[in-house]
């Protein structure tokens, strides 16, 4: 795919910035553990045009339930900041409101192979974004032999749960075991009423 914008009417932003160009945030790369890490980058995309993509998107894709799966090659140059990366599968997703939401999952299936590389980009309203860490074997065998669940809670540990803001423009990326061992989600939102749109990029082997 190769998108051409027309020139149009000045899209308002519904999470205003004071300062849209430098949000005090630069790239973030989290080491998961075990073979696993996410990179986030809050400002993947210049901000007028995040919104040329968002009002294209908004406008010109028939959004349908299900969503639609769309095969073929972006001019959104995600390579340029991944290099080594190679995607051939674009999902695209709208989230009219803050009732719109994505619960814990992970893409673990087979078709994207054992450590799958997925790069999310956002644009319009800001939305949460939750991972936490799969329960392992020994916390499960703890749980069936009946160990109290304060007991447990005090074993757990903020590093098992990360949060992240998905600001207009940015790039969040999963990769090496992160589906295998973690599960992610994007919450309802009463306070999010504005569209957000996603894409996210993956390998089909």
């Amino acid at each position: 795919m190769n998108f051409k914008f027309k020139a149009g009417s000045k899209s308002t932003n519904p999470n205003p910035s004071p300062n849209p160009n430098n949000e005090g945030g630069k790239r973030q790369s989290i080491d998961l553990g075990n073979g696993s890490d996410l990179i986030y980058i809050p400002r993947f995309l210049a901000f007028e045009e995040s919104w040329k993509w968002f009002d294209y998107l908004n406008k010109e894709i028939p959004w349908t339930r299900p969503t639609i799966r769309v095969f073929g090659r972006s001019c959104v140059q995600v390579h340029k900041a991944l290099p080594g990366s190679s995607f051939n599968s674009l999902l695209l997703n709208r989230y009219k409101g803050g009732n719109d939401y994505v619960g814990w999952h992970s893409d673990d299936e087979k078709l994207y192979g054992s450590t799958p590389e997925i790069a999310s980009i956002s644009f319009g309203c800001e939305r949460e974004f939750f991972l936490k860490k799969k329960p392992s074997k020994v916390s499960q065998d703890s749980r069936s032999n009946g160990e109290p669940v304060n007991k447990r809670a005090k074993k757990s540990s903020s590093v098992d749960h990360h949060s992240f803001t998905l600001k207009h423009g940015s790039m969040l990326v999963m990769r090496g075991y992160t589906q295998r061992d973690w599960v992610h989600s994007v919450p309802k939102r009463a306070k999010a009423d504005a569209t957000r749109i996603n894409l996210t990029f993956r390998h089909v082997i």
